[in-house]
């Protein structure tokens, strides 16, 4: 089970915390992604990390401002959000997918197994 939190309002060039527990297991046994779906469109990917935790990827839209890391001693991975801006808007989603498939730093949200309920984000002033 994954349990998102830290969505909120934000105004532009504002900034959030995003987090992502794990319950049952451990999240270093899979790899984890972060996706955001509009109203009436499928997820996308946002950003993920390896189960080793020394691989990231993210979509060309939010590097240099979002940052993927993972605490295990709390079993949840962040997603912290610099410089936000209205196109970030959307409910963000955390997924995991089995270390015992491969990763994609493309984080294709077709390959994650186990999803959360989400998490909204609205960036707006």
């Amino acid at each position: 089970r994954l349990v998102e939190s830290g969505g909120g309002l934000v105004q532009p060039g504002g900034s959030l915390r995003l987090s992502c527990r794990a319950s049952g297991w451990t999240a270093d046994s899979y790899h984890i992604g972060w996706f955001r779906q509009a109203p009436g469109k499928a997820p996308e990917g946002v950003s993920c990390l390896s189960s080793s935790g020394f691989s990231t990827g993210y979509a060309d839209a939010v590097k240099g401002r979002f940052t993927i890391s993972r605490n295990d001693a709390e079993n949840t991975v962040y997603l912290e959000m610099n410089n936000l801006e209205p196109g970030d808007t959307g409910v963000y989603l955390c997924a995991a997918r089995s270390y015992r498939y491969s990763w994609s730093e493309d984080c294709p949200p077709t390959e994650y197994q186990i999803w959360g309920q989400g998490t909204q984000v609205t960036v707006s002033s």
